[in-house]
């Protein structure tokens, strides 16, 4: 994909700003399941990108959280989209959502768009090209002590059968790193290990649109990532997803 194009859907996803905004004014919120919502914004971010994604790449298909994503082929390309990532912190005002949109093409992902409104850090990558936050370069942290390194974590709340499992998996590795972080927005904290704020994160069972758009992010910033297998993630499934800065993979796949 070559710049212009690049230049045009980054300036798509950030004129949902305003559309987010509006919406959130006469907020509706739906439970689809426990712990898992949609809003009315979610609705309408993702109807607008659909339609404006369709204009401007009529042969690109999209892949969305908010609908029905029926005979996938891996053979074709996608439009991998969130509208927003961290719905719950959408409801509760945390300002910690982001549009995130994944371009899929050849069993990769070849470009990639992270967008919080709330702190108008748009952040995105493209294969051989590089990682940016708000035009500026990013490269993940040179920490090199796992003692002092932060980790983030998603717990899997929409499956809570789970957490006799994972929490003494989170229990090791808080025992050797610094600290932990718990955002809610898996996008962007793959975002903040491509940065530097964070040095690792781990999530079970996530969907495509929740780690899609970032991977590309991550891997230009020179970081990882994997499933806990470390193998590749599938993009059009499901998978667990361990991501962090290459120095601290090994210890990271003894303490899972």
């Amino acid at each position: 994909m070559n710049k212009e194009n690049q230049a045009r859907i980054i300036e798509l996803v950030k004129q949902a700003k305003p559309l987010i905004l509006q919406e959130m004014v006469h907020e509706k919120v739906t439970e689809k399941g426990a712990a898992d919502y949609v809003t009315n914004v979610d609705v309408a971010v993702q109807n607008y990108l659909k339609e404006a994604l369709g204009k401007e790449f009529p042969d690109i298909a999209l892949i969305a959280e908010e609908k029905e994503n029926l005979g996938l082929n891996s053979r074709k390309s996608y439009w991998i989209l969130d509208p927003i990532d961290g719905t719950t912190n959408l409801i509760r005002d945390y300002h910690l959502s982001a549009v995130s949109l994944g371009l899929y093409e050849n069993g990769e992902i070849t470009f990639g768009v992270v967008y919080n409104p709330f702190t108008e850090e748009l952040f995105y990558g493209a294969k051989g090209e590089g990682a940016y936050l708000n035009g500026t370069p990013i490269h993940v942290s040179d920490q090199q002590e796992f003692k002092d390194a932060v980790v983030s974590f998603g717990s899997s709340p929409y499956e809570k059968n789970r957490a006799k499992e994972l929490f003494p998996v989170f229990y090791n590795i808080f025992m050797n790193c610094a600290d932990f972080r718990r955002t809610g927005s898996a996008a962007l904290d793959l975002c903040y290990v491509a940065c530097g704020r964070q040095h690792a994160y781990l999530e079970q069972n996530l969907k495509p649109w929740d780690y899609s758009g970032a991977t590309v992010i991550l891997r230009e910033a020179g970081g990882t990532i994997t499933d806990w297998e470390n193998k590749e993630p599938p993009y059009l499934e499901n998978s667990d997803i361990l991501a962090c800065v290459p120095q601290f993979r090994d210890i990271l796949q003894r303490l899972i």
